[in-house]
């Protein structure tokens, strides 16, 4: 299986029954696993994947990039896909949930607190410091973060102290590198680090419930796709994704 970060430009000669997925940052490590068990129950099939921003997949994708299957973090850029009729009929189904959690460095002397509307995370942080996260313009993680911090209260304060990341693992990384003192990922995000500790839960209702919708692009007539595509929705996959801390919709 060839996995990376970012993204790459499949071979024109590429075996027909190699099948590429683009899929969200926040995925990387359960769909790399999810990837080798699908391999393991179909051998001839090869599973390529890219990963990055939903964003920055979907405008590649957009312009002609190579995916098979999406996978996006949230559902506005399979939204936006759609509305430019680049997936399959029928294919698009929800696949995953996930939870939004604030982060300190595991040596970090900040212990659990409650986040409501009395909060203010800049009390938090030196003068000069910044709370990390995905960029709120683009990243599905920022823009899920923005919209609990909107409705919290805090993201006026908040919106000038931000260090804007490309997608939520680095986001991640600034604050297992320390870099940060706080940060704002996925609850999966930090259960997979061990650099960081979670420090607080944002409220379910501060934030639209996290989704992760799949499809098929349009006109991909490779059949280990659909495979693939059903695969994703099968009780082993669905258990690895549950083991990551994802959520399972029914």
């Amino acid at each position: 299986m060839a996995a990376g970060i970012g993204l790459f430009m499949m071979p024109a000669f590429a075996q027909a029954r190699d099948i590429t997925v683009f899929a969200a940052a926040s995925l990387t490590d359960a769909m790399g696993d999810v990837a080798k068990a699908y391999e393991q129950q179909n051998p001839d099939d090869n599973v390529r994947l890219s990963f990055a921003s939903s964003s920055t997949l979907a405008r590649q994708i957009a312009a002609g990039g190579p995916a098979e299957i999406f996978v996006s973090a949230n559902e506005k850029w399979m939204d936006w896909l759609s509305e430019q009729d680049l997936l399959e009929a029928g294919t698009r189904r929800d696949l995953l949930g996930n939870s939004l959690v604030l982060i300190a460095p595991k040596d970090s002397k900040l212990s659990n607190i409650t986040l409501d509307t009395k909060s203010d995370l800049t009390r938090l942080i030196g003068k000069d410091d910044r709370i990390a996260m995905g960029d709120p313009d683009h990243v599905p993680a920022g823009i899920y973060g923005k919209q609990a911090l909107g409705k919290l209260g805090m993201w006026e304060k908040t919106e000038s102290r931000l260090a804007r990341a490309d997608n939520v693992r680095a986001a991640l990384a600034l604050v297992e590198h320390g870099e940060s003192p706080l940060g704002i990922v996925y609850g999966t995000d930090a259960a997979i680090s061990k650099g960081v500790k979670i420090i607080a839960t944002f409220p379910a209702n501060s934030h639209p419930a996290i989704t992760y919708p799949v499809a098929v692009m349009k006109d991909m007539k490779n059949p280990a796709s659909t495979r693939l595509l059903d695969f994703l929705k099968s009780p082993d996959a669905r258990a690895i994704f549950g083991q990551y801390g994802f959520t399972l919709p029914q």
